[in-house]
């Protein structure tokens, strides 16, 4: 497997092409704690989390170092897979240059996937012949060299996402959208222990009345549906990954009253938790 990494004092990026011989690494434990992005071409199928996806064109996966990643089959041709963390390239300090963190990664829509155009493929292969030759010149600039392709990447991506995934109408309003990400941002890092939306209200110093209009007129699900689609996609993850009884899963996303998750669990999926597990493992 070709492989190019860089690594200098916590910062990491590494290159790889994708093939079917490569499948079983990139699914194994090696990349978990990295964010992940693939380039792959049409005849691949995957699993994100629960959900599976056939390519039928190029197309750009975005995956969070939380999600569950397997490649199920590889297409004809080769593809390629970056893995980077957040000292490499930290989404949120550079959330005002890229519209990335709330689109890309962690969208509330769960959809982390962006098709490319054949405009955008012969871009996407330009960047990452670039990126390639970069490290092969393995010059003293090439951490800011690939670092500024990588940005490149994250930008043409937001832009293509936002056109396929949001409204037209929503894409021009741009003060709803920056706070749908801040939103999202926010459910990410405390869905463990705040759970309702007067807790994001609070955060956000508005009245959660305000934050419901704002959803509305993004035309997205109820902020207090995604707060606890949240929630419930970690339990499943949990279910799913470990062997943690639903007890113990219920403590550690806050919940001290193991029978009302169980209830919550059962309303949002129509199955409880040790049934989900049975059935999904089964």
């Amino acid at each position: 497997m070709t492989t190019t990494v860089f690594n200098n004092n916590a910062r990491t990026l590494g290159l790889l092409t994708v093939s079917q011989e490569q499948t079983i690494a990139i699914n194994g434990p090696n990349y978990k704690q990295y964010i992940k992005i693939l380039y792959l071409t049409a005849g691949y199928k995957l699993r994100v989390d629960f959900s599976v996806y056939e390519t039928q064109q190029p197309t750009l996966f975005f995956i969070s170092p939380n999600q569950y990643l397997e490649i199920e089959e590889a297409g004809p041709e080769s593809g390629y897979f970056i893995f980077y963390n957040r000292d490499f390239y930290c989404i949120q300090i550079h959330d005002q240059e890229v519209a990335c963190d709330g689109l890309l990664f962690n969208n509330i829509r769960n959809m982390p996937k962006v098709e490319a155009s054949a405009d955008e493929s012969l871009f996407l292969g330009y960047l990452f012949n670039q990126m390639v030759q970069e490290f092969n010149l393995n010059d003293s600039s090439l951490e800011e060299m690939v670092r500024t392709y990588l940005k490149q990447l994250l930008i043409r991506a937001t832009r293509s996402w936002k056109k396929q995934h949001l409204d037209n109408v929503v894409t021009e309003q741009q003060s709803d959208l920056e706070f749908f990400r801040k939103f999202t941002r926010l459910v990410e890092e405390h869905y463990k222990s705040k759970h309702t939306v007067a807790d994001y209200a609070d955060f956000l110093c508005i009245a959660p009345k305000t934050i419901t209009h704002k959803f509305n007129r993004l035309r997205l699900p109820s902020p207090n549906e995604v707060i606890k689609d949240r929630i419930i996609l970690e339990a499943k993850r949990l279910l799913v990954h470990t062997s943690l009884t639903a007890k113990e899963i219920a403590y550690d996303l806050g919940y001290n009253d193991p029978a009302y998750f169980s209830r919550l669990f059962i309303a949002k999926t129509g199955d409880s938790p040790s049934g989900f597990r049975a059935n999904f493992s089964g």
